[in-house]
């Protein structure tokens, strides 16, 4: 497996980003970075993103929710961000990002983890905490779902999966901004661009829409039908948070509702927003994950 690393002085001065980088080694030379910011022995808030953002995607919720008084831990997925990139395709894997998220969370030893996560975040998320339950203690999804490839995708999905397979041109910043109502400025779009300064290093990017489990032939639908056995024996909180103007994403919070028992009486949000509701309502979504963690308290 050949490995790039972005270089560093491509992230220098990002707007809003301000954070010490964190790096572990996830096996042998593939480095994933991580940003680690609150009390080390606080409660730890995993944010967890997805394609093909990297935790730039929650500069604004990470400062608000550590000066709470929590800890607030956001890898780059392998690939993205400032983690390493494998240059193919085919190193990567549904099953190889959770044993290289698995490994990192072990690494640091996490405990009563507050799960929030998005996009491809919650298909590799959700199956962390079923598969690791002990060490969640809420889960709280905005704009994803754990599929099994037993519902048909959306139109939007299948068009999207046809152009990160085949399309010469893959322009991740502009991809951003078609998931985001707001304009973003040309400071947060050269941010979006940072990690992939060639064709090259966007191979993780563009493997994660075809690794979607589409069809129960598909090779993660067994082991997603697993995790949600456990999400249908799920007491512990579970909440959804979900953005008005997401046609990939519409309705499923609903469907969560219906099937996780934890669901039950939580304080479930529709945000204003696109799939990117992390750029559209930061602050809101950082007050849900704060007020969880407080009600916990209370009670």
């Amino acid at each position: 497996m050949r490995i790039l690393r972005t270089d560093e002085d491509r992230f220098a001065d990002l707007p809003g980003y301000p954070f010490t980088p964190h790096y572990l080694d996830v096996e042998s030379g593939l480095r994933m970075h991580y940003v680690d910011e609150g009390p080390v022995g606080a409660s730890p808030v995993l944010m967890l993103h997805g394609e093909p953002s990297w935790s730039y995607l929650y500069r604004h919720m990470i400062p608000i929710v550590a000066a709470e008084g929590y800890r607030v831990l956001a890898p780059d997925l392998v690939g993205f961000g400032k983690s390493d990139k494998p240059a193919s395709v085919n190193d990567y894997s549904y099953d190889r990002h959770l044993a290289w998220l698995t490994h990192w969370l072990k690494a640091l030893d996490l405990w009563n983890i507050t799960l929030v996560c998005q996009n491809w975040g919650s298909l590799l998320g959700l199956r962390l905490a079923t598969e690791l339950p002990d060490r969640f203690q809420r889960i709280i999804v905005g704009n994803g779902m754990l599929p099994t490839g037993e519902v048909r995708a959306p139109a939007t999905f299948s068009v999207w999966k046809a152009f990160a397979t085949h399309s010469p041109w893959f322009p991740v910043s502009r991809i951003v901004q078609l998931g985001t109502e707001r304009t973003l400025n040309k400071y947060e779009l050269a941010a979006y661009e940072a990690p992939f300064p060639t064709t090259e290093h966007k191979a993780g990017a563009r493997a994660f829409p075809k690794l979607v489990p589409i069809s129960p032939e598909d090779p993660s639908s067994s082991a997603n039908k697993a995790a949600w056995k456990v999400l249908e024996k799920w007491r512990k909180p579970f909440i959804t948070c979900f953005s008005s103007g997401d046609p990939i994403t519409r309705g499923g919070d609903r469907y969560m509702q219906r099937r996780i028992p934890g669901a039950l009486g939580q304080p479930h949000i529709t945000l204003r927003g696109g799939h990117f509701l992390q750029e559209d309502s930061p602050e809101d979504f950082a007050r849900i994950i704060i007020d969880a963690l407080k009600a916990e308290i209370a009670a």
